[in-house]
């Protein structure tokens, strides 16, 4: 399993690549209590990030649930950002998934 600072060094590559930050400031922004600056992160992740469970897995359960609850996906993109959040739903919360070519048969 990846080590924490791997999974934020490849937020940093993935998401923040136009930004000056380390993989220190992103573990420092998730561990914070800046709602805002975790909901931008969260954001950037949701959309951007390749490992998007492992990367979603850096936060809190409960911070994680409310960011996903409150998060209004917008027009542009919206299938890909939609699934992806459902996707990240069904992983951490169980929320069932809508989408047939996801599911598991058996």
């Amino acid at each position: 399993m990846k080590s924490q600072e791997n999974v934020a060094k490849e937020i940093v590559k993935e998401c923040f690549w136009d930004y000056d930050l380390s993989e220190k400031d992103i573990l420092q922004m998730i561990k914070g209590v800046d709602k805002r600056s975790k909901n931008i992160l969260f954001e950037k992740i949701l959309v951007n990030s390749q490992n998007l469970l492992l990367a979603l897995s850096l936060f809190k359960k409960d911070e994680l649930k409310e960011f996903l609850t409150n998060y209004k996906v917008p027009h542009f993109n919206k299938e890909y950002i939609q699934k992806r959040k459902d996707i990240a739903e069904f992983f951490f919360f169980g929320k069932k998934l809508k989408y047939k070519d996801l599911l598991w048969t058996a």
